[in-house]
């Protein structure tokens, strides 16, 4: 239950002396907080009950000045300065105590569409059996780089929505709340949505459907109100007919993930939370696009991969903060971001997405052909390779891992299929 406004009487005592009125060993009950604006300072209002007590935490500049106390009489309590020293310091702010990473980017793991190389946009397509893979290798990565997130932010999306899920299993922050909203889901690919884009690329050209797909200006053809995979078919979109997108061009779809920018995410930023951002690669690229000031003439080379975190460290302004080595990543040549995979991974990726796509000399797909193993092979890399036993026993209780390291309730069967399926075809 949320903390109501302070009422007239409650502001003045807030203002009266600085103070903490009791230590976190009084409050054994689960916090909820809620955030407002009062006097033009922000306020992290939190309640916690026990024994009928209630306590409004008011922070100023991030750190706690004042306290109001009542109980169920009504009558307040006002701390000594020996009690404002004896209470510990106590942080409502963020989890994340371990890294300077404040905000974290994670494009979707493979979904069905992906790996039959179809345009998506807006089309709520499942994860694969890999897909779930990729995601729970992105979790692992978070994991080991010790980040901590306060709350995540992800589309109306399915494949968006498991990808949290099974990242969030892999951090063990499960309990972390999850907002969805559908201005962070894919661009809409208008009349393309549905269509093979290697088959488009021959019929169209590369150039043409480059610029469909990473210009910022040029949408692809419309669809049509008849079309089969129209949004305003789908149920969770009911309320917002009216905004519902035939087509969009990039500098659309940063239009929409601005408003959730500047509503949401900036906002929680500010107030000292980390985020998670899981997404699609259009509306990752929309927002990295405004944080990092790409330039419209420059965004078309800007490309992103499945399942590998973006992590950045930003500045009283949100902006990015350079990174370690002071260079963009080599994988892109645009980022100040952090990723957490490795640039010569997310380079190899963006290498095979793009053969994968205008390559017409390459007839095999990349997602599900032999090529693919050079995927999975990084992804062993990160995860460790199972050792003869989890092969005998399919992974079922033992899980090895680099390092030495072990995910629990991660099964290795789907690696024993795929080493047994390079030993055939050597």
């Amino acid at each position: 239950m949320l903390v109501p406004h302070p009422s007239g009487t409650a502001m003045r005592g807030l203002r009266e002396e600085a103070c903490r009125f009791l230590s976190s060993r009084s409050f054994g009950a689960t916090v909820d907080a809620t955030h407002a604006r009062m006097g033009g300072n922000f306020v992290n209002s939190v309640q916690a009950c026990n024994n009928g007590k209630r306590v409004c935490w008011h922070q100023r500049n991030r750190r706690t000045f004042s306290v109001v106390a009542t109980q169920r009489n009504g009558i307040g309590h006002r701390t000594t300065q020996g009690e404002m020293e004896a209470v510990p310091r106590r942080h409502f702010t963020s989890l994340n105590q371990s890294t300077p990473f404040q905000l974290c980017f994670l494009r979707h793991g493979q979904s069905t569409w992906n790996r039959d190389n179809i345009f998506i946009g807006w089309t709520d397509t499942p994860l694969t059996d890999d897909g779930v893979l990729e995601a729970r290798v992105a979790g692992k990565m978070l994991h080991k780089s010790g980040i901590r997130f306060d709350e995540v932010h992800t589309s109306l999306l399915r494949r968006s929505i498991r990808t949290t899920n099974l990242a969030l299993m892999e951090l063990g922050q499960e309990y972390l709340p999850v907002h969805k909203h559908w201005r962070l889901n894919e661009r809409c690919y208008g009349d393309l949505v549905g269509k093979n884009k290697k088959e488009v690329v021959m019929q169209h050209g590369a150039d043409q459907v480059k610029r469909w797909r990473r210009s910022y200006d040029e949408p692809p053809p419309p669809m049509s109100d008849d079309h089969p995979y129209h949004p305003a078919r789908d149920p969770r979109y009911q309320n917002i007919l009216d905004e519902l997108p035939k087509s969009e061009s990039l500098k659309n779809t940063v239009e929409r993930s601005s408003l959730y920018w500047d509503e949401v995410l900036a906002p929680a930023l500010r107030e000292g939370k980390t985020l998670l951002v899981v997404g699609h690669e259009n509306n990752l690229r929309s927002l990295l696009m405004r944080l990092e000031d790409i330039a419209p003439e420059d965004i078309i080379n800007l490309s992103l991969p499945r399942a590998v975190p973006l992590a950045y460290r930003l500045d009283e302004n949100l902006k990015p903060l350079p990174r370690e080595d002071g260079k963009l990543d080599e994988a892109t040549g645009f980022l100040k971001g952090t990723w957490l995979g490795g640039d010569q991974a997310v380079s190899e990726i963006l290498d095979r997405d793009h053969k994968q796509v205008y390559d017409t000399a390459i007839t095999t797909n990349l997602e599900i052909g032999q090529d693919r193993e050079k995927w999975n092979n990084w992804m062993e890399f990160i995860m460790g390779k199972p050792s003869a036993k989890q092969k005998r026993i399919g992974g079922d209780k033992q899980n090895g891992f680099a390092g030495g390291a072990a995910i629990p309730g991660v099964n290795h069967r789907t690696f024993t299929l795929q080493q047994e399926r390079k030993q055939e075809s050597q």
